[in-house]
Formats: C-alpha cells, sequence, structure tokens
C-alpha cells in the first residue's frame, strides 16, 4: 500500500513525463529535430535537446495539470515556470556544460536554453503549451 505522499510523488513524476511527450510533440510539429531525452549527470538533468535552423535547443519543461494551476481561496495563481529559480537555471549550466562536454559538440556550435510550459487538463485530456525562447542563465 502507498503512503500518500509516494501516491502524490509519483503523480507528479507522471505528469512530468507526460509533459516532456507533450512538448516533444509541440517542437517537432514545428520543425525542431529531437536528439536526446533525459540526459542525466549527479548534478542535474536535461529534459530535451532538440536542434532547428542548426541552433541546438536545450529544452526545460515545466508541466502542472490544469487541476494544480486553479488557485485556492487567498493563493495566486500558479505558473509552472515560476520554478525556473536561481538554483535550477545554476544547475542547468552545469549539465549544458556536461553535455557539450561529453558529446563532444563543437565550441562554435550555436544553442539556447528554451522553457516549454505544458498545462494539462486531465478530465479533458487536451494541453496549452506555450514556449518561451532563449531564457538567460544570468
Amino acid at each position: 500500500m502507498y503512503h500518500r505522499d509516494e501516491m502524490a510523488q509519483n503523480k507528479h513524476i507522471a505528469i512530468g513525463q507526460l509533459g516532456e511527450k507533450i512538448a516533444q510533440k509541440y517542437l517537432e510539429n514545428r520543425k525542431f529535430r529531437f536528439i536526446e531525452r533525459n540526459f542525466r549527470k549527479k548534478w542535474g538533468e536535461l529534459d530535451i535537446v532538440m536542434q532547428k535552423d542548426n541552433v541546438l535547443h536545450f529544452i526545460e519543461v515545466k508541466a502542472g495539470s490544469f487541476h494544480d494551476s486553479v488557485p485556492k481561496d487567498g493563493e495566486e495563481s500558479y505558473r509552472p515556470e515560476d520554478h525556473m529559480h536561481f538554483h535550477k537555471k545554476t544547475r542547468m549550466k552545469r549539465i549544458i556544460q556536461s553535455y557539450l562536454l561529453e558529446k563532444k559538440v563543437p565550441p562554435h556550435q550555436e544553442w539556447t536554453i528554451d522553457l516549454v510550459v505544458v498545462h494539462m487538463n486531465m478530465e479533458t485530456r487536451k494541453a496549452q503549451v506555450r514556449i518561451l525562447e532563449n531564457i538567460l542563465l544570468d
């Protein structure tokens, strides 16, 4: 039998994985070429790596169900992109450097970081997708 926290964590993981699949399909429909998903190291993970017009795109996916995004009394609206905080950006710098070195990407290769936000309505099985391009790591 699952503890309530484990069930919530499993749901969170499932929503994240579904969000990544939706984001990948969304980008492929916009002429992005898929390269890799879930490049992992101890210090971080790249959700999706894609290429378009000779530019590598490191895609961070933030997904949430519609139910999660409805504010409760006294709360501001939840936006998955709000989780792109300083520590996340710092980890992204390190994992991107690891990817570029491990894959022997030429130093002149152009690359960018994009954030894809996926809001899913589990009842209607529909999703709204937004892309925020060229995220700065500061």
